[in-house]
């Protein structure tokens, strides 16, 4: 943990030297608090400084209540205050009229450093994780039970509004699935963990199959090839016995772990074909496929740089949010068409078993974990913003307001970007609807936006490098290498170059081969604006030089699937173009890294 403070030494002389301010101060702090505190200084401490200077830019001032734990001096913290006094008034606490960016950039990149790097929470904090999952599903039952006079008002008007954006859309599926057109469903089974542990090619040996998913997809239409291969010895699950989402934690930062559902295999076997005949539908609408981009991130970007210029749009961001979406709330909205509604139902874990074995009932749609968790949520978002603008809308013509929110509202995930006239109505509808909005990435005033990774103040784009990964010790430690010489290379092109000279010190101690490399070869090296790379030869078949440079190596698991479970497979990948694909399946344990010739581009 010593190389974390000493990285944060040199990033912080290196943005000293970029705004041309004194950073003596600040080092010593930091290292006196790194001293006291330890790690949790540098991922949590230093991150709530962070989000105290968003703050501080969305409100345009900075008050007594940001900074807390940080000595003042004047009207702004003592701490990193040669870069603060170029963002904000000395005495006042106020925002400058043309602030740094520079500054904000520094400011921001020296806090938010850490702020995700996966380490391993303490016993406690993950038991308060999962408390938190069981509080949620508490307070999503009193939100559904509680019918107060607003949320009787403003259901009715999402569920109309959910029918104007997604009707065309869901009429489909619902015709198809009534008529018993299996063929445009199209299952398919994931690399990842499943609550049965069936992992790779061993999920096509389906041995059940939840009753209320036969209702609607036919274990013989779905999961043989065709009907003369049924099994009478599959076992058809009544909703009592079918099996619970496994609930467990992944790590995400030293201060919460991410808590996840694993689905059984049937579970998410069905849930791909429902998914993939979703997004085919976003994309063949002609009004969605230009609002819904499920794969693409950028469109919310580009709005988030929009409002950060003129203050037009709003960016909000929510806690939470698959596990605050109430299965009642999304039953409400698809209500219409019954069939549709079923087979929601019939995708939907209903129950969940927590680390300690205890079996709970699930009030909420579905936990991160689901497929269909991502679109549904983007859908229920999407339809309670429509429904907030409609409500605040003067002329009341749905046809009108489309087209007026087409380029001005965007939905991914919890990530939402719509006009700031309209957004602290969208964000109490939110709210009264059992959402929980994050004040801490939530931006409606000032200059400051953030949506989907990106951050933009007033224009410029001020989005970060954090590291993910502590540092390695040896080769072995390939992820951590990776991670190490990727953080490098995107702090190269932020232009940290004595950061990332003191890098390469500790990378070449590591790896005997550090070259230069573009951006787009294979290998393990270093970008360069001074590209001239040294000892290639070139390739013996094709025109271009390589270089000994290591690069990932990973080993798919032995996983052999034959019979009829194998015809299944070919049916629904058609070509693979790995010759192995039936002798190995799953995700690799690991990876490691060797020493290859390797292209340079």
């Amino acid at each position: 943990m010593k190389s974390l403070m000493s990285l944060w030494n040199v990033l912080l002389a290196d943005a000293g030297k970029r705004c041309c301010t004194s950073i003596e101060k600040d080092m010593e702090t930091c290292q006196s608090r790194f001293k006291d505190e330890g790690v949790s200084f540098l991922t949590i401490t230093l991150s709530n400084f962070g989000k105290d200077l968003q703050r501080a830019l969305d409100q345009g001032y900075i008050d007594s209540n940001l900074f807390l734990g940080f000595k003042r001096k004047g009207g702004l913290p003592a701490f990193l205050q040669g870069f603060l006094r170029h963002i904000f008034d000395e005495t006042s606490g106020g925002l400058l009229h043309n602030p740094c960016i520079d500054c904000i950039h520094s400011i921001r990149q020296l806090t938010f450093v850490f702020s995700k790097v996966e380490l391993p929470c303490t016993e406690n904090r993950i038991r308060e994780a999962f408390n938190s999952y069981v509080q949620c599903e508490q307070e999503l039952r009193k939100s559904d039970s509680s019918g107060t006079g607003r949320k009787q008002s403003l259901t009715p008007l999402v569920n109309l509004a959910f029918a104007m954006l997604f009707g065309n859309v869901v009429n489909g599926i619902n015709r198809e699935l009534s008529l018993g057109c299996y063929d445009h469903f199209l299952p398919r089974h994931g690399p990842g963990a499943t609550s049965d542990t069936l992992v790779g090619n061993q999920k096509f040996y389906q041995s059940e199959w939840p009753r209320r998913l036969e209702e609607l997809l036919p274990f013989g239409d779905f999961c043989l090839p065709n009907w003369r291969y049924f099994d009478s010895e599959v076992e058809f699950l009544e909703p009592g016995s079918e099996r619970p989402v496994r609930v467990i934690s992944v790590p995400k930062t030293l201060k919460r772990p991410r808590i996840i559902a694993i689905e059984p295999t049937a579970m998410q076997y069905a849930q791909q074909a429902i998914l993939g005949r979703l997004l085919e539908g976003f994309k063949r609408d002609d009004y969605l496929k230009n609002l819904i981009t499920i794969h693409d991130q950028t469109p919310n970007q580009r709005m988030a740089l929009e409002g950060s210029k003129d203050g037009s749009l709003s960016t909000v961001d929510l806690s939470e949010a698959s596990d605050r979406v109430s299965n009642q709330l999304v039953r409400g909205l698809v209500a219409p068409w019954p069939d549709f509604l079923q087979v929601l139902d019939a995708t939907r874990s209903r129950s969940a078993r927590l680390p300690g074995g205890e079996v709970i009932r699930l009030a909420k749609y579905a936990s991160m974990g689901s497929a269909l968790t991502f679109p549904v949520e983007t859908m229920v978002f999407m339809a309670i913003v429509f429904a907030s603008a409609y409500e605040l809308s003067s002329h009341k013509d749905w046809s009108i307001l489309k087209k007026e929110l087409a380029s001005r509202v965007r939905v991914y995930g919890d990530d939402i970007v719509c006009p700031t006239d309209i957004v602290h109505h969208v964000i109490a509808n939110l709210e009264t609807l059992g959402l929980r909005v994050n004040s801490d990435k939530t931006f409606t005033r000032g200059s400051f936006r953030e949506s989907c990774g990106k951050e933009y103040y007033d224009g410029c784009d001020v989005s970060i490098v954090k590291l993910t990964q502590v540092f390695p010790a040896r080769r072995d430690d390939a992820s951590e290498v990776v991670a190490m010489v990727s953080f490098r290379n995107l702090l190269y092109m932020q232009g940290y170059w004595t950061t990332c000279q003191w890098l390469d010190d500790r990378i070449r101690r590591i790896l005997r081969h550090f070259p230069i490399l573009e951006p787009t070869s294979p290998g393990i090296g270093r970008v360069s604006v001074s590209f001239a790379p040294e000892g290639t030869k070139e390739h013996p078949d094709l025109q271009k030089p390589l270089i000994k440079a290591y690069v990932k190596s990973a080993r798919i698991p032995i996983n052999s699937v034959d019979g009829s479970a194998a015809l299944l497979k070919c049916f629904l990948s058609g070509f693979n173009p790995d010759p192995e694909h039936l002798e190995r399946s799953g995700r690799p344990h690991g990876f490691g890294i060797k020493l290859r010739w390797t292209p340079v581009a």
